[in-house]
Order: C-alpha cells, then sequence, then structure tokens
C-alpha cells in the first residue's frame, strides 16, 4: 500500500525518525485501531492517532456528552451537548485528517459484541472508565491474540501498561481482584489528557516496530509531584485468564 504525495508531505517530520520512514508509515496506514471509550483518555488518544495516520479508526462508546465532560473530553464541545460522542469524535477527527477511515459505533460493550468489535483489529486501546468492561477486552484479547494498551485514571494520578498475550502478564495477571469503583470519581482534566497521548505514543511505537514497550511493566503518574515511575510486573503462572499460553 504506497503513499500518496499528501501522505508523504502530511507525515514527512515522523517518517524522519530513525527506524519509521516509509514503511513504519505503510505500517499505520493498514493498520486498525480500535479505541474503546471516547472520554477523558480516547479523545486525546484518537485525534493523536489520527494525526499520525492510523488507516482505520473505530471509537467505540455508548453515551452521549454532557457538560461535566467538558473539562477534559477535547473533541467533545458545548455544540455537541446530548450528541453521541462517536459521531462529535469522528467529525472533528475527519476534519484534521481526510485521508484516514473513522468508524464510529455508539453501542455498549458486552459479551454479546466484544468479539466483533475486536475483530481484524491491529491493537485495542482501552480507554474505559470501570474495569468490568477493561476485564472483559482483556480476556477476549489475549483469546484473539490481540494486543491492547490499557490506562486507568484518577485524580491527578494515573497508570498504564501494555498485554500482548503470550509476551508477559495480561490484565488479571496485574490486577487479581478489582479494583474498587466509582460511578463519579473526581479528575483533573489534564490527567487523561497526559495517559491518553502516553497511550497513543504506546499504539504507534507497537504498529510501527519502535522503542521499548510497556510489556511486563506498569507506569504509574502522579501529577501533583510531576513523578513517572515504572515497575516490572511477573506474570503470573496460574492466571485463569492467560495460563495457557506459552
Amino acid at each position: 500500500m504506497d503513499l500518496s504525495v499528501s501522505e508523504k508531505e502530511r507525515y514527512d517530520r515522523q517518517m524522519r525518525i530513525s527506524g519509521w520512514g516509509e514503511e513504519g508509515q505503510r505500517k499505520l496506514k493498514q493498520s486498525k485501531v480500535v479505541v474503546m471509550g471516547i472520554g477523558g483518555l480516547g479523545c486525546p488518544a484518537s485525534i493523536y492517532l489520527a494525526a499520525a495516520g492510523v488507516g482505520n479508526l473505530v471509537l467505540v462508546d455508548k453515551e452521549s456528552s454532557e457538560l461535566s465532560n467538558l473539562n477534559r473530553q477535547i473533541l467533545h464541545w458545548q455544540k455537541d451537548l446530548g450528541r453521541p460522542k462517536v459521531i462529535s469524535a469522528k467529525e472533528k477527527i475527519e476534519e484534521l485528517n481526510s485521508e484516514i477511515k473513522v468508524e464510529a459505533i455508539k453501542t455498549e460493550i458486552n459479551e454479546k459484541n466484544i468479539e466483533e468489535l475486536v475483530s481484524g483489529a491491529t491493537v485495542i486501546l482501552d480507554a474505559m472508565d470501570n474495569f468490568k468492561v477493561r476485564f472483559l477486552i482483556n480476556r477476549v484479547c489475549v483469546e484473539k491474540a490481540i494486543p491492547f494498551v490499557h490506562a486507568g485514571i484518577y485524580g491527578f494520578q494515573g497508570q498504564m501498561t501494555t498485554i500482548v498475550p503470550g509476551k508477559g502478564p495480561c490484565l488479571r495477571c496485574i490486577f487479581p481482584q478489582s479494583p474498587p469503583e466509582a460511578e463519579r470519581f473526581p479528575v483533573a482534566g489534564v490527567t487523561p489528557g497526559v495517559l491518553g497521548v502516553l497511550q497513543a505514543m504506546e499504539v504507534i511505537k507497537l504498529i510501527v516496530g519502535l522503542g521499548e514497550l510497556l510489556i511486563g511493566k506498569i507506569l504509574f503518574f502522579d501529577g501533583e509531584d510531576m513523578t513517572f515511575i515504572t515497575c516490572e510486573v511477573p506474570r503470573n503462572p496460574d492466571c485463569a485468564i492467560c495460563k495457557k499460553l506459552v
């Protein structure tokens, strides 16, 4: 799949990175990334994936935009209140980059549709706000051998990791017990901005084949004291989800 003249100009600066080049850009153009959740994490992640030239971007979210979303969900504006988030985001992304395909799916992610939603995906980006759905994504991605990049946030803090089935721990290895959750938790708008952009960077690295990924590691961010800490996390050999993988 060759790059057009306009694509070569659009992506010129990133293709100058050593190891990226036109081959890396073609990998992005041929890729399909499914962003699950178009909120605080999904918005910045989606727009940077689109800007980088991910050829097929699938946006999945069941909700419509509310006023309390606007402190962090940057693809939804005042004029979009009450509109489906996936439609609001799709419109902005297509204005930024008309050379990629953006699909908007307004649905709740559940056992009945998860396999169809991840079908053909190169990478899944977990931008959800609850672990029930995250663990569902984890299970199906392990079964289908699809990498996914997880992030979660709370207040000024957040964490992030990359799951590549068979090459490191899955999300259940890292979180054997479901963390406590609240329907409406505190969040500074900039926190998911930081983590969402880092998720996009990790997805791009994974597709292009550059750098070191957060496989077997979890990154913790604390915006109050502006620290990043990376810890190694082992795979659980008795994990009910991934123990059969070599």
